[in-house]
C-alpha cells in the first residue's frame, strides 16, 4: 500500500468518525431552535400576566397561573365557534378532495381531447384574480351566500393548485392499471374510485391537510361575510375578537385602578400565547397521522408527469 492509499484512507476513516458526531450535533440545534419558540409561547401562555410583563421568561413559566386560559374557555361562544370552524373544516376537506381528485383524474386522461385547454384554463384562475371586491360582490351579492353557514363551504369546495399536484401525480401512475382495468369492463367511474383512488392515499393526505390547515386558520371569510351572526363565527375569528378586547382592557387600566387590579392575571402577551396554543393543538393532534404521507405525497407529487 502506497503513502498516498494510507493518507487516504486514514483521511476518510476520520470523516466515516466525525460525520455522524458533527451532523447529530447540526441537527440537535436545529431541533432547539425549531422548538423553542414553540415552548417559549407555551410557557408565556402558563404564565402570570403582569409577571409576564418583565419579560426573560424562556423554557419554564416564572409564575404559574391558568388564568389566560380561563379567560379564553369560560365563553361559552367559543365552544360554538369550535364547532363551526371543526365541522366546516371536515366538510370543505371531503368536499375538496371530492371535487378536485375527480377533476384531475379527467384531465390526468390522454385520451381526454380538451384536457390541455381545460388545464390551461384552470391555471390561469391562479395567476389572473379579479381581487378582494368582485369577489365579495360575487359571493354576497350574487350568490347571496352572506350570513349563511355554506359561505364557508360552497366557495372553497375546489382548489386549482392541489387539483394540479393531484393531476400530476395521478399522471405518473402505471397506464397498465387503467388498460386493464378496461378491459374488465370497467367504467371510468369505477376506475378511479376502485383503482386510482387508493393509490392516492399519500398525495390525498398532502392535500387534505393543506385544505384541512387553510380552513381551520381562516377568520377573513368570518369578518367578511358572518361579522353579525354570532352563531356562525368561527374560532379563530371569534379568538381574535378576545385579543382585541384584551387590548382594549389593557389601554384602559393605564388610566383606571379597578380596570388594572382586574386585568392582573391576563395580558394581551399571555393571551396572545394561549389563543396560539388553543388554535394549534387540534393541527398538531392530526398531523402526525398524515406525516409518512405529507412527505411521501410532496415527493410523487411534485417529480412525477
Amino acid at each position: 500500500m502506497t503513502t498516498a492509499n494510507y493518507q487516504n484512507q486514514k483521511v476518510r476513516k476520520h470523516y466515516d468518525v466525525a460525520f455522524p458526531i458533527v451532523n447529530t450535533l447540526v441537527l440537535i440545534l436545529l431541533m432547539f431552535i425549531t422548538l423553542y419558540p414553540v415552548i417559549n409561547t407555551l410557557a408565556y401562555s402558563f404564565n402570570e400576566g403582569t409577571d409576564a410583563l418583565r419579560g426573560g421568561i424562556g423554557l419554564w413559566p416564572r409564575v404559574w397561573s391558568l388564568k389566560s386560559y380561563q379567560s379564553i374557555l369560560s365563553d361559552r361562544a367559543v365552544y360554538q365557534a369550535a364547532w363551526i370552524s371543526a365541522s366546516k373544516t371536515v366538510i370543505i376537506t371531503l368536499l375538496n378532495l371530492f371535487w378536485t381528485g375527480m377533476l384531475a383524474y379527467t384531465l390526468a386522461r390522454k385520451e381526454f381531447v380538451l384536457r390541455s385547454f381545460f388545464t390551461i384554463f384552470f391555471v390561469l384562475t391562479m395567476y389572473v384574480n379579479a381581487g378582494l371586491i368582485p369577489n365579495y360582490l360575487l359571493v354576497s351579492k350574487t350568490l347571496k351566500l352572506s350570513k349563511s353557514y355554506w359561505v364557508y363551504i360552497i366557495p372553497t369546495m375546489f382548489s386549482c393548485f392541489n387539483m394540479i399536484v393531484l393531476r400530476t401525480y395521478i399522471a405518473g401512475l402505471p397506464e397498465a392499471l387503467v388498460e386493464s382495468a378496461r378491459i374488465d369492463g370497467a367504467g371510468d367511474i369505477r376506475i378511479y374510485w376502485q383503482i386510482i383512488f387508493p393509490l392516492c392515499k399519500p398525495v390525498l393526505a398532502t392535500v387534505a391537510l393543506f385544505v384541512a390547515v387553510g380552513s381551520w386558520n381562516s377568520w377573513f371569510d368570518t369578518h367578511l361575510y358572518c361579522a353579525g351572526q354570532k352563531d356562525l363565527h368561527t374560532l379563530q375569528y371569534l379568538l381574535k375578537m378576545k385579543l382585541a378586547t384584551t387590548q382594549a382592557s389593557a389601554n384602559a387600566a393605564k388610566t383606571s385602578a379597578d380596570a388594572l387590579k382586574n386585568t392582573t392575571q391576563t395580558t394581551p402577551v399571555t393571551i396572545r400565547c394561549a389563543i396560539t396554543v388553543i388554535s394549534t393543538v387540534p393541527i398538531l393532534v392530526v398531523y402526525p397521522f398524515l406525516q409518512k404521507y405529507f412527505v411521501t405525497g410532496m415527493v410523487l407529487g411534485s417529480v412525477k408527469g
